[in-house]
C-alpha cells in the first residue's frame, strides 16, 4: 500500500512539473515577444524624435527653404492656420500671391 502511494506521488509530481514547465514556456515566449516589441518601437521612436529634432530648427527650416523652396516660404502666424477636418472645406481661390 506505501508502495502504492509512493508510485502515485512521484507520477503526480511528474505529471505536474510537466504542466508548469511547459507553462513557464509560453510564458517566457510571450515576455520575449513583448521585448522585442518593446525594441522595436524604441527605435521607431528615436528616429522619429530624430527627424523632429532634425526638422524642426529654425536653422535648418530656413536651410530648407533657400534649398529647396527658393525663399518662398513665408512666416504665417498661429491665428491664421485653420484646421480643416473635412476635405469639403478646401478652398483653392487666391491660393498664390504670384499667380494674381
Amino acid at each position: 500500500m506505501l508502495r502504492k502511494t509512493f508510485i502515485i506521488v512521484i507520477v503526480v509530481l511528474i505529471i505536474s512539473t510537466t504542466f508548469i514547465k511547459n507553462h513557464t514556456k509560453k510564458i517566457d515566449e510571450e515576455i520575449f515577444s513583448a521585448k522585442e516589441s518593446i525594441d522595436y518601437l524604441n527605435s521607431v521612436k528615436e528616429l522619429v524624435q530624430l527627424e523632429y529634432d532634425y526638422l524642426s530648427s529654425p536653422e535648418k527650416l530656413n536651410e530648407f527653404n533657400s534649398l529647396y523652396f527658393d525663399n518662398e516660404l513665408r512666416y504665417t502666424p498661429k491665428e491664421n492656420i485653420e484646421i480643416i477636418t473635412n476635405v469639403n472645406e478646401i478652398s483653392f481661390g487666391k491660393q498664390n500671391r504670384n499667380e494674381q
